[in-house]
């Protein structure tokens, strides 16, 4: 078994691998002020909890988009689950070519993505991870990551309206039937959701346009993925397991020594 592990702005999300097959999922706090034995007792008990042997697990990949826990999850590893991870980033297999000007400054994330969507569903591709950050980023032919970009996830605009204008209240983020409000929460929520969507689209087409590839597969992943999906015919595949898949994927590179 393999555990793989996906820390994000908000959640670190945890994965155990059986060869192929996932065995389960779980999901912790992001939280910079926690101790590595804080999170060594929470990880343990939910593996334990979900049936798996910590002695079990053979190998350890991780990839991260917050510097400032690294070593706390890493400090963890060692300590609880006996195993030295591999950090997704410069010197790690991935089989993806990465053409942006500096490859270094490329999420951990984004490389797992582009990797599980080329590997599982072909080239070229696009992906679409919905965080606390939105990224989208192109896939080509020959596993070249061309680049993409970012914008804020839907949660960030929608607690940033709320924060900065005094009448505008949190909201649900659930699509309202028109996009004509009738009331303020329901102004907000199409505002928000609807907006996101046409931006969406907007990227997505003028990606393919400009990358030559108007076939290209267009797959999404993240909390808000299949509230969007349902609603665009932009989006052909949502996968919520497309980053721990991935990140399955390039732990199996670097065991075999394969690029």
């Amino acid at each position: 078994m393999i555990l793989v592990l996906d820390i994000g702005n908000t959640n670190v999300k945890l994965g155990v691998f059986e060869n192929d097959k996932l065995k389960g999922t779980w999901r912790i706090s992001t939280d910079t002020r926690k101790t590595s034995d804080e999170y060594g007792i929470a990880v343990v008990e939910m593996l334990t909890s979900g049936g798996v042997e910590i002695d079990k697990i053979e190998g350890v990949i991780m990839s991260s988009v917050v510097p400032g826990i690294n070593f706390t999850i890493e400090h963890m590893l060692d300590d609880y689950i006996h195993k030295k991870p591999i950090v997704v980033g410069a010197g790690v297999r991935t089989g993806l070519n990465i053409k942006i000007d500096n490859p270094k400054e490329m999420g951990g994330d984004i490389i797992c993505d582009s990797v599980s969507a080329f590997n599982r569903y072909g080239g070229p591709c696009i992906t679409i991870d919905f965080g606390t950050a939105t990224t989208i980023c192109a896939t080509n032919e020959k596993c070249e990551l061309l680049g993409g970009c970012i914008l804020p996830g839907v949660r960030v605009s929608s607690e940033a309206l709320s924060d900065k204008a005094a009448k505008l209240p949190t909201v649900a983020l659930e699509l309202p039937e028109s996009i004509i409000g009738k009331n303020t929460i329901a102004c907000m929520q199409a505002g928000l959701l609807y907006g996101y969507i046409g931006q969406i689209e907007y990227i997505i087409g003028k990606m393919k346009k400009e990358a030559g590839f108007e076939n290209a597969r267009v797959i999404a992943t993240g909390g808000l993925a299949k509230t969007i999906a349902v609603h665009t015919e932009c989006i052909d595949v949502v996968d919520s397991r497309l980053t721990l898949e991935g990140l399955r994927l390039i732990y199996k590179m670097n065991k075999d020594g394969r690029r």
